[in-house]
């Protein structure tokens, strides 16, 4: 096929903002002509590209072309950065999929270290932002999976450690003798959203079974707020959770037990100045941050 890049960045376009209408707009079109080239994209290269749903979708073809959009739009601006004398770092927004403890405690200080890059940032479970990569919507991604993606590579960051913390007057109302497997059983839960499974796993070792009542709490620093006030308890990374300890804000329920989450740097393979100066803050920030890091992987 020989897709120009134009087209994929109507592509591109119709996936970020959901509508014919929207990318029109965006691109300075009419809709006529970006249906035109979703349909010309779409006759040459024998698949069906995007999902005519609200918002619109790409299918698995259309991932595909995505990422090649959005790589080909990343060396375009690149390109140009170099020629207008700069270092070649690009000004175009820099797709990312982090899972939200790490953005809430050591991720947002090691992007600010990299100048004049500009991010989209989007949150995700650390067991699903490669589903981000794969489906074309990021560039690059932090999370716990270390096999690499097809067309990426991995690096290890090193492990976030988790505890189960409450509140003292969660403790006292619920397990003032000490906390076993029956509390455990009936404790209220924090939960972050319905793809966090990291209560679940430790409940799981400590009290097979179990299924106590449970808050849902979407935002990573809210999570420790809702434990803090003694809504449950719940899983925090010491990243968080040390000075609250400190201080005697929250409790360690079990100091035997924690789960250790490992996490993984995937990007893009490409040869990019932009991707490789975040690559190289993040890692800065992670070996600073994180416990020590599993050897590296990559395709």
């Amino acid at each position: 096929m020989d897709a120009s890049t134009e087209q994929l960045r109507t592509l591109a376009a119709v996936i970020d903002h959901g509508t014919f209408d929207r990318a029109a707009a965006a691109l300075h079109i009419t809709p006529s002509a970006v249906s035109q080239r979703i349909k010309a994209l779409e006759e040459q290269s024998g698949r069906v590209l995007v999902r005519r749903s609200k918002p619109i979708h790409a299918t698995e073809a259309g991932a595909v072309l995505l990422r090649l959009a959005r790589q080909v739009a990343l060396l375009e601006a690149e390109a140009a950065a170099e020629l207008e004398g700069g270092d070649g770092t690009a000004a175009s927004p820099i797709p990312l999929v982090v899972n939200a403890d790490s953005l809430a405690t050591w991720v947002l200080p090691a992007l600010a270290t990299v100048p004049d890059a500009v991010f989209d940032i989007t949150l995700d479970d650390q067991e699903h932002t490669i589903d981000r990569l794969r489906d074309g919507t990021a560039m690059a991604a932090i999370g716990s999976d270390p096999e690499p993606v097809q067309g990426c590579t991995v690096s290890a960051l090193g492990t976030m450690r988790y505890r189960p913390l409450a509140s003292p007057e969660f403790v006292a109302r619920w397990c003032p003798d000490g906390w076993t497997a029956e509390r455990a059983a009936v404790a209220p839960m924090l939960i972050y959203n319905r793809k966090d499974a990291l209560q679940d796993r430790y409940l799981d070792a400590l009290a097979p079974g179990a299924h106590p009542p449970r808050h849902f709490v979407p935002a990573s620093t809210e999570f420790v707020a809702a434990a803090v006030l003694g809504l449950g308890w719940g899983m925090v990374p010491d990243l968080q959770a040390d000075a609250l300890v400190a201080d005697g804000r929250l409790v360690v329920l079990d100091e035997a037990s924690g789960v250790d989450v490992p996490l993984y740097w995937q990007q893009w393979s490409l040869h990019s100045a932009a991707l490789d100066a975040v690559a190289a803050a993040i890692a800065r920030a992670a070996a600073a941050a994180l416990r020590p890091a599993q050897p590296s992987r990559g395709t």
